[in-house]
């Protein structure tokens, strides 16, 4: 009988050794067939399943589009006043991450954890006899998304985007879709083409489940259902150059989620305000609260403001303030403040750019409405339907305060030039210069021993770690490593 840990499931590619738990039960652990065996204990684990996405989308790999893609720059530390690259990232932010200690190694495997609990729950669903059919229906859509969404936050930093070759063979990563048995299952990569056929497959499979059920009294933007599914996929979509497909799904969440955008008038207050997310928001991962209701964690912890001695250590970098223009309204989600930095062993006073995107224990932003619009741009304008790109664009632009746009003769570059404004620290950039095929340039504030990097390279992905590939025979290392 194959025995599996729920809270903690075996992992081929992550862990060292499962021996302990294969042979016996876990003195201090609930056994997989009692885990799985109530209602409760289902949705005890779908909880845990959402509680280390949260985890994960919130820790270091939230910085990691803005800061290899130029927006995000560093402050100085209070006790030395030095500015200095946090040690997390030093390897991978020029460019030179390491295979046997890389920067992301936690990363990668924790997704590869989740991915196999969603695949030992959906093995038993026969046994589920206790659920009803919308239920159960509703649980395994569920565990798609979740399973779709971790593969492909996978894809995008351990494979080259979509349309790296013109056919998507190159390699992609490994997608799986049943619980793997240590010494037993030793998957190979997909082809990029093949991993985002999955993806798909997952997603379909997915919206033709979902029902009204709700297991959780929490906001729908707090889980995946019907509508922020819809919103995956189409950025999904847009990944894959799937023009028709990005267009489709990101015009039904426009025009019939019920979701609008938050105005011009209220749009900074929004974001100014203390753990409520901005209204036009599709996807969050709420940041976890303690016993007594309040926040234990939140992404706020890389960006805040407090004081002069209490600071976050990411700011807004001068490359990406540069891109507004004096009348934008999003120049008041900068929050200027001089640090003491000493520069070549002089100590002076500096301006630092905090955004106000997440103080004030704030949860990690996934996908706004704002991204939908800009999606369906983007998909119109090539498929050369630009006048209908440029009423897209030109809606987040007035917002904005911005004049309308009216040639579009540069129509894609103003649309990328909009997402890395309107989208700044949501995890977009670096994966945006990826998919546009454009250069790295990071001038102002960079502290990398490679600041720029031009497209194609090696290194627009991260190495898989050793400690995954010891474990598996088949997985293939990036080029370039």
């Amino acid at each position: 009988m194959k025995i599996y840990k729920i809270i903690t499931v075996c992992f081929l590619l992550t862990l060292f050794s499962c021996d302990d738990f294969l042979n016996q039960e876990p003195d201090q652990q609930i056994s997989i067939n009692e885990q799985l065996s109530t209602k409760n204990g289902i949705l005890e684990s779908l909880i845990g399943i959402y509680r280390d996405i949260e985890a994960i989308q919130s820790d270091v790999k939230l910085l990691y589009a803005d800061v290899q893609g130029g927006n995000l720059t560093f402050t100085p530390t209070v006790s030395n006043k030095i500015i200095s690259v946090p040690t997390v990232i030093e390897n991978s932010y020029s460019f030179n991450d390491f295979e046997q200690a890389s920067d992301y190694e936690n990363y990668y495997a924790a997704f590869y954890k989740i991915i196999n609990q969603a695949n030992v729950i959906l093995d038993r669903f026969d046994t589920y006899t206790f659920l009803s059919v919308d239920e159960k229906n509703h649980l395994e859509a569920e565990l798609l998304v979740c399973r779709a969404f971790s593969h492909y936050q996978i894809s995008l930093l351990y494979a080259q985007n979509y349309n790296f070759s013109t056919d998507a063979s190159h390699l992609g990563i490994v997608y799986n879709i049943q619980p793997l048995e240590i010494g037993v299952d030793f998957p190979s990569r997909k082809t990029m083409f093949e991993t985002y056929e999955l993806l798909q497959n997952d997603l379909d499979t997915a919206l033709s489940l979902f029902t009204n059920t709700s297991f959780f009294s929490v906001p729908n933007y707090a889980l995946f259902n019907n509508i922020t599914t819809k919103a995956l996929y189409a950025r999904i979509a847009l990944q894959m150059n799937d023009w028709e497909k990005a267009f489709n799904f990101s015009d039904e969440i426009i025009k019939t989620s019920g979701i609008t955008l938050t105005s011009k008038e209220n749009y900074i207050l929004e974001w100014e305000k203390e753990e409520v997310p901005i209204s036009e928001i599709i996807l969050e991962f709420s940041s976890p609260r303690s016993s007594d209701g309040s926040v234990s964690s939140s992404v706020s912890e890389y960006f805040k403001y407090e004081s002069n001695t209490n600071y976050g250590k990411y700011v807004t970098s001068e490359d990406l303030l540069d891109l507004y223009e004096i009348a934008d309204i999003r120049l008041n989600l900068f929050l200027t403040e001089n640090l003491t930095t000493n520069i070549t062993g002089v100590e002076v006073p500096l301006p630092y750019y905090f955004t106000k995107k997440f103080q004030d224990d704030a949860g990690t932003t996934c996908i706004r409405l704002s991204e939908m619009y800009l999606i369906r741009a983007e998909a119109n304008a090539n498929v050369n339907n630009e006048s209908d790109a440029l009423i897209d664009l030109n809606t987040i632009r007035k917002r904005a305060n911005l004049t309308e746009l009216t040639s579009t003769n540069t129509i894609l570059e103003e649309i990328f030039l909009e997402r890395r404004r309107e989208l700044a620290f949501e995890s977009h950039l670096f994966f945006d210069i990826a998919r546009y095929k454009k250069k790295v340039v990071r001038n102002k504030g960079c502290l990398a021993s490679v600041c720029d990097l031009d497209y194609p390279s090696n290194f627009f992905v991260l190495p898989i770690p050793d400690s995954s590939i010891d474990l598996n025979e088949n997985i293939q290392q990036n080029e370039g490593y």
